[in-house]
């Protein structure tokens, strides 16, 4: 059973907002990007490792927005595995332009070793992290509900990262 899917409500999440649930043991985070946030992606490109995603850290057959540095189903909500690809530690969500640096334009910071992601999971380059935060499996069940850990046929239930 822990690993069986699991059903999230995000109808109650703000923008801006992040939310936790669990599935397979691990933190499952889901954030509701804001309009601005959505637009400061693709100026982030230059500073990431892997900008496009060619790393396998998202099921291969998911119908994400990959090209456009989104990593999602539906642009506003971004559904991450929230463990720092660097050695397993837990970053922290911060969404503050500045907040960890005057270069800062709002993402997830790792305290134990200053791995550095920005607002769709993926890593800043020089971080220690050597990969973008991992995309489980997940499809929208219904408008507010999203389903996590099988797509829509069913498939990729027994799918995971490169890391975790």
């Amino acid at each position: 059973a822990a690993g069986a899917p699991v059903d999230f409500d995000v109808s109650t999440l703000r923008q801006g907002e992040l939310a936790t649930a669990q599935w397979r043991a691990k933190p499952i985070w889901v954030v509701r990007r804001t309009q601005q946030e959505l637009k400061t992606l693709s100026a982030m490109d230059s500073m990431l490792s892997d900008p496009a995603s060619k790393e396998p850290q998202q099921p291969s057959d998911m119908k994400l927005h990959l090209e456009d540095g989104l990593r999602s189903v539906r642009p506003e909500y971004l559904v991450l595995v929230g463990i720092c690809t660097h050695l397993g530690c837990i970053p922290e969500y911060r969404p503050a332009p500045g907040s960890v640096g005057p270069e800062w334009r709002g993402g997830f910071y790792c305290p134990c070793h200053g791995s550095k992601y920005d607002l769709s999971g993926r890593v800043l380059s020089g971080s220690p992290a050597p990969l973008n935060l991992p995309v489980p499996p997940y499809y929208f069940k219904r408008e507010t509900v999203i389903t996590i850990g099988k797509l829509k046929d069913g498939a990729d239930q027994a799918w995971h990262p490169a890391t975790w």
